[in-house]
């Protein structure tokens, strides 16, 4: 895990931050790494009940590191850009359904024991993915959360494509991702993007997890393993499904447009799609 994510567990909580607060947590290989790591770690840990992700800092994640996305604008990808590289391996004991972009989410969905984000400031593009993979999400009343890919010309690719539908309807999840549009604290409840508002976030989602790991941890993940069964397709395809759909896009015309433009400040101007 290194410096990128840190663990402290106490009385069976345990509170696991993003440690990059400078950088307002944004992702990198070594915050993909670590966020693996990290969930690895607490999946074979019986003395974890409950767990709350937090992130250290102004914000809980501002999304992927900007230097991704300024390589892009050159044309090309940068060696640590989510779906491409080194970035999509995975060093581990433990097996994994897919690469380590969305491992970095999708392994927090699948711990056996409830996980908790408490979410302040932005939750942008990749943070935006990390939260909906938690099972509870308990955030600030001036939170900001953006599925933010479609700024940059591309498809969410951190399985939030998977997820997100089954927490606030198929027709919203389009409307986010298409619009990439910001969601603040008290609409994101009324959606279902958010589960409680709260002026502490990080102080309400301990409080929450202390009470869960006060009951029995084997009703606890027997339900979890239930709820989660219950909303199940067939994830590998869907997951493979996302990253077809970002590796055809990054690189091409009216992608690379989306990023200029940004940096540009400019609208972009784009091709019309081939049939």
């Amino acid at each position: 895990m290194g410096e990128r994510v840190t663990i402290e567990v106490d009385d069976g909580v345990a509170d696991v931050r993003l440690n990059r607060g400078d950088k307002m947590n944004a992702m990198d290989g070594p915050m993909f790494a670590a966020l693996v790591e990290a969930a690895d770690s607490l999946a074979v840990d019986t003395s974890v009940r409950a767990v709350v992700l937090s992130g250290n800092g102004a914000s809980f994640c501002a999304g992927l590191d900007f230097s991704g996305f300024q390589a892009m604008a050159g044309g090309v990808g940068d060696d640590d850009s989510k779906s491409t590289g080194s970035i999509g391996r995975i060093e581990s004991d433990r097996p994994h359904k897919t690469h380590r972009a969305q491992q970095a989410v999708w392994g927090w969905h699948e711990l056996p024991m409830p996980v908790i984000a408490a979410v302040h400031g932005v939750a942008f593009g990749a943070g935006c993915q990390l939260v909906v993979g938690a099972d509870i999400r308990v955030v600030s009343p001036d939170v900001r959360m953006s599925v933010l890919e479609i700024r940059w010309g591309l498809s969410p690719d951190m399985t939030i494509t998977q997820l997100l539908p089954g927490l606030v309807g198929a027709d919203v999840a389009k409307e986010l991702i298409w619009t990439g549009r910001e969601v603040g604290g008290d609409e994101a409840v009324s959606i279902g993007l958010a589960t409680h508002v709260a002026d502490d976030p990080h102080a309400a989602a301990t409080e929450l997890a202390q009470t869960i790991a006060s009951k029995s941890p084997h009703a606890i993940r027997a339900a979890k393993r239930l709820i989660n069964e219950a909303a199940a397709e067939d994830r590998n395809a869907g997951f493979e499904a996302e990253r077809n759909e970002i590796g055809a896009l990054i690189g091409t015309p009216n992608q690379v447009e989306s990023v200029q433009a940004y940096f540009e400040k400019r609208d972009p101007v784009y091709a019309d799609p081939d049939e």
